[in-house]
C-alpha cells in the first residue's frame, strides 16, 4: 500500500535530495514549507544553498505538471504542494491555533488523513513537532535515510589470535595471510594465543586476507610527534599511507585527532613534498550562544574559530613559550602561510573549488551534514588526500545528531572502499584531568 509522507522544511534543508528518498510513495509539501524556503534562501551558509537548490528543483517539476495535483518523480513517486485548509486548521486544539508553520504542517497532515485511507506519516527532524503530531494521532517519524547505528559504528580495527609461529613469520617475511577476510585497510593486532603479551601490529592490504606491517615512523617522530598508544599508531599509519586518499579519525576530546592529522600533513607537505599545500578547514559553528559579529579583517575574524588549530601548531613547533618578544611565539604556522605551504580557512569558501594535490584536513567534521560532507569530498582533485576528524558526542549543529551527522555517515559508507581508512581513538592523551572529564562528564 502506498503511503503519504508530509515533509517538514528541516528535512529538505538537511538533504535537498530528500524528495527522491521516499520510493514510489506520495510526498506532500505544505505551502508553509514553501514559505519557509523563501525565508531561508537568503542565508549565505549551506542552509541557504540547500533552500535555493530545493526551490530550483520544485520550479523544474512545476514545468512538468501542476504541483497542486501532483507531479511524477523519477523514482516512481509523486510530489504535490498542499494548501492549508482553514477548516482543518480550526479543528486543531486551541494550544495549536495560529499561523505557525508547524501548525500548518500538522493541519495538512490531518487533512491528508481525512481524505485518504492510506497511511499518513509526518516526517520531521523537529522532535517537538513529532511529539505534537503523535498527540494528534498522526504517525510521525524522523528522517533516517542517512542515519547510522552509532553503537555499531565501524571501529577500523580488530584483534586476531594466532600462534607464535605465525607472528614470527609476520616479522620475518613482512606479510601474513590468514584464512579470513578483512575490510580494506583495517588495522589489525595479532595476539599470541598462548602468550597474549606477545603482539604485532599490522594492516590489511587493501580488501584481502593479507596483513602487512605498519609504516616505520621517523626516529624523531612525525613532525616531532610520537604516538602514545596503539590507536594513535594506527592513525599515523593511515595518515602516512599515500595510497589511502580518505582518512576518518573519530574520538572523544583529547585523543589527538587533530594533532596527528596536522603532524602527518606537515610531514607530507614540508618534508616529503608530496603535496603542494596543507589546507585546513573547519565549520564555523559556535558552542553555546553566538557572540555576534567580530571586528577586524578576515584573519582577525577567524582567529577565535581557528585558535584550536593554532594551538596544535604551537605544540608541534614548540612555540608555546611566550617569554620571547611579543608576536614571536606564533611564527611557526605564520611562516608556513607566508611560504604558501599552509592555508587555513572556513568551510564557507570551499564550495565550487577544485583542490588538486593538497593535504586537506576537515576538523570538527561532526558538525557537518551528509550533504555538506559530500560537497567537500567532491572538491578533491587529482592527488589530494582528505582527512576528516571529529567527535560525534560533541555536536553543536542543532539540525544533526550523533547518528545523522556527515562524519559517521561517511565512515559507514566508505568502510568497504580500498582508498579509505578509518580508526576510532579511544584513549585521551591531552591530560589526566581531560581524560577523567571526558569519561565522567
Amino acid at each position: 500500500m502506498k503511503k503519504i509522507f508530509v515533509v517538514d522544511t528541516n528535512v529538505i534543508l538537511h538533504d535537498p535530495t530528500a524528495i527522491l528518498r521516499f520510493e514510489d510513495n506520495e510526498i506532500v509539501l505544505p505551502i508553509a514549507v514553501i514559505e519557509e524556503l523563501d525565508r531561508f534562501k537568503k542565508q549565505p551558509e549551506m542552509t541557504g544553498r540547500n533552500a535555493r537548490e530545493v526551490s530550483r528543483t520544485l520550479d523544474q517539476l512545476r514545468q512538468e505538471g501542476h504541483l497542486t495535483t501532483g507531479v511524477a518523480l523519477s523514482n516512481g513517486g509523486t510530489l504535490r504542494v498542499a494548501l492549508g485548509d482553514r477548516q482543518t486548521l480550526g479543528t486543531l486544539p486551541p494550544e495549536l491555533s495560529g499561523d505557525l508553520a508547524d501548525n500548518s504542517i500538522l493541519a495538512v497532515g490531518m487533512q491528508c488523513k481525512q481524505q485518504c485511507q492510506c497511511p499518513v506519516i509526518v516526517v520531521s527532524k523537529d522532535t517537538n513537532l513529532r511529539i505534537k503530531a503523535d498527540a494528534l494521532g498522526l504517525n510521525a517519524e524522523d528522517y533516517e535515510t542517512d542515519k547510522v547505528d552509532v553503537e555499531e559504528l565501524y571501529t577500523g580495527t580488530t584483534e586476531v589470535f594466532v600462534n607464535e609461529e605465525q607472528i614470527a613469520e609476520f616479522f620475518k617475511a613482512g606479510t601474513l595471510t590468514l584464512d579470513r577476510e578483512f575490510l580494506p585497510n583495517q588495522d589489525i593486532t595479532l595476539i599470541d594465543s598462548v602468550n597474549p603479551s606477545h603482539t604485532a601490529l599490522g594492516m590489511a592490504k587493501g580488501a584481502s586476507s593479507t596483513i602487512v606491517p605498519l609504516i616505520e615512523l621517523p626516529k624523531l617522530g612525525v613532525s616531532r610527534i610520537q604516538p602514545r598508544n596503539r590507536e594513535q599508531r594506527f592513525a599515523l599509519n593511515l595518515l602516512l599511507q599515500d595510497s589511502i586518499k580518505l582518512v576518518t579519525l573519530v574520538g572523544k576530546a583529547g585523543t589527538g585527532k587533530t594533532l596527528l592529522a596536522i603532524a602527518a600533513g606537515l610531514q607530507k607537505v614540508a618534508d616529503e613534498k608530496l603535496y603542494t599545500r596543507l589546507l585546513i578547514s573547519r565549520p564555523v559553528v559556535p558552542m553555546g550562544k553566538d557572540i555576534g559579529f567580530l571586528p577586524g579583517d578576515i584573519n582577525e575574524k577567524l582567529t577565535p574559530w581557528m585558535q584550536p588549530l593554532y594551538d596544535n601548531f604551537d605544540l608541534i613547533f614548540g612555540t608555546q613559550d611566550t617569554s620571547e618578544k611579543p608576536g614571536h611565539w606564533r611564527r611557526g604556522h605564520e611562516e608556513l602561510i607566508e611560504m604558501g605551504l599552509l592555508q587555513i580557512e572556513p568551510l564557507t569558501y570551499i564550495r565550487g573549488r577544485t583542490i588538486p594535490k593538497q593535504f586537506l584536513i576537515i576538523d570538527e567534521a561532526q558538525n557537518l551534514t551528509p550533504h555538506e560532507v559530500k560537497t567537500i569530498i567532491t572538491r578533491a582533485g587529482e592527488g589530494t588526500k582528505v582527512v576528516l576528524t571529529g567527535d560525534p558526542d560533541q555536536i553543536d549543529n542543532p539540525y544533526i545528531d550523533a547518528a545523522s551527522n556527515g562524519l559517521t555517515y561517511l565512515v559507514e559508507r566508505f568502510k568497504h572502499e580500498p582508498l579509505a581508512g578509518h580508526i576510532i581513538l579511544a584513549k585521551g592523551e591531552r591530560s589526566s584531568l581531560a581524560e577523567r572529564a571526558a569519561a565522567l562528564l
